[in-house]
C-alpha cells in the first residue's frame, strides 16, 4: 500500500533551510537579495528545459510529473504478512489441492501474487512459471529505469547549465573590465548559476532518482520472494519448510519481529 513519504519534502526543505541559515549567519536577512538573480535563474532553468526537450520525446516528458510524485510516496512492504499469506495458501493447497486456491485469489490484492497463484493452479511447469514472472520483473525494472532516467538526466544537466552560466558571466565580466559598475552583476551571474544548478542537482533531482532506485530494488526483492513461494506451493512443499525457506529473505530485525509475532499468536491461541 502506498502512502505519503514525508522524508522527501522534509529533506529538501532542510537542505534549503541550512543553505539559508548559512547565508543569514553571515549577511542577515538582507543577505538573501545577493543570492537572487533572475538572469542566473533563467539560464539554468531555461537551459535545463531545453536540454530535456532535446533528450526525450514529448511522450516521455509527460511522465515527468508522475515520476516526481512517486518520489513523494512510499510503498509499505509487509514481509511478515506476505509470508503468512503464503503459509495459509500452502496449507490449503496441501489439504484441498491446488485448484482450491482459485477461490482464494479473489481476496488477494497484489496482482503479481494473483498471477503467480493462477499460473500454479493452471499447472504451468515451474521453470516456465518462473520465466514468466521474472520477465514481468525485468519489464518492471525497465519501466522504472526509463522513468528514473528523467531525473538522472535533469541531475546531469542542471550543474552543466550552471557552468555555462558561469562562463557567460565571466565573458561578460572580462569584456567590461573598464566599467567597474558591470563587474558585480556579471560576477553574480557567473557564480549564482553554478549555485542554482548544483542545488537543483544535488538536493532535488539526484536524491529523488536514488530514492526511486532503492524503491525499485525493494519491490523486486519482494517479487523474488513471491516467485519462491509460488514455486514452493506448486511443488507441494510442507508449509513449515516453505516458511523456513522464505524466512531466509528476512533481515535480522524483521526475523526477530516475525518470531515475536509468532510467539504472541501461539500464546493467544493457547
Amino acid at each position: 500500500m502506498k502512502k505519503i513519504d514525508v522524508l522527501t519534502p522534509i529533506g529538501v526543505i532542510i537542505g534549503f533551510l541550512f543553505v539559508g541559515f548559512a547565508i543569514m549567519t553571515n549577511e542577515g536577512l538582507t543577505g538573501f537579495g545577493s543570492f537572487v538573480d533572475p538572469s542566473s535563474f533563467f539560464i539554468v532553468i531555461g537551459g535545463l528545459i531545453a536540454a530535456m526537450l532535446v533528450s526525450f520525446s514529448l511522450k516521455e516528458l509527460k511522465h515527468m510529473g508522475r515520476v516526481i510524485r512517486e518520489a513523494f510516496r512510499n510503498e509499505d512492504y509487509d514481509i511478515h504478512g506476505l509470508i503468512r499469506t503464503f503459509i495459509k495458501l500452502s496449507e490449503k493447497a496441501r489439504r484441498e489441492g491446488l485448484l482450491a486456491l482459485e477461490a482464494e485469489v479473489e481476496d488477494i490484492e497484489d496482482p503479481f501474487i494473483r498471477k503467480g497463484v493462477l499460473l500454479a493452479v493452471d499447472g504451468i511447469e515451474p521453470d516456465v512459471m518462473t520465466d514468466i514472472m521474472e520477465a514481468e520483473i525485468i519489464a518492471l525494472e525497465e519501466r522504472h529505469r526509463k522513468g528514473r532516467s528523467l531525473l538522472d538526466k535533469a541531475g546531469e544537466y542542471a550543474p552543466a547549465w550552471g557552468m555555462i552560466g558561469t562562463l557567460i558571466g565571466l565573458v561578460l565580466m572580462l569584456k567590461n573590465l573598464n566599467d567597474p559598475s558591470t563587474l558585480g552583476p556579471n560576477m553574480a551571474i557567473a557564480l549564482l548559476t553554478t549555485l542554482y544548478g548544483s542545488l537543483l542537482a544535488n538536493l532535488v533531482f539526484i536524491p529523488m532518482a536514488s530514492k526511486l532506485a532503492m524503491r525499485t530494488e525493494n519491490e523486486v526483492f519482494m517479487k523474488q520472494i513471491i516467485i519462491e513461494a509460488v514455486v514452493g506451493i506448486q511443488s507441494g512443499q510442507n508449509p513449515r519448510i516453505l516458511e523456513e525457506k522464505l524466512k531466509v529473505f528476512m533481515s535480522h530485525d524483521d526475523l526477530m519481529k516475525y518470531e515475536e509475532k509468532e510467539l504472541e499468536e501461539a500464546s493467544y491461541e493457547a
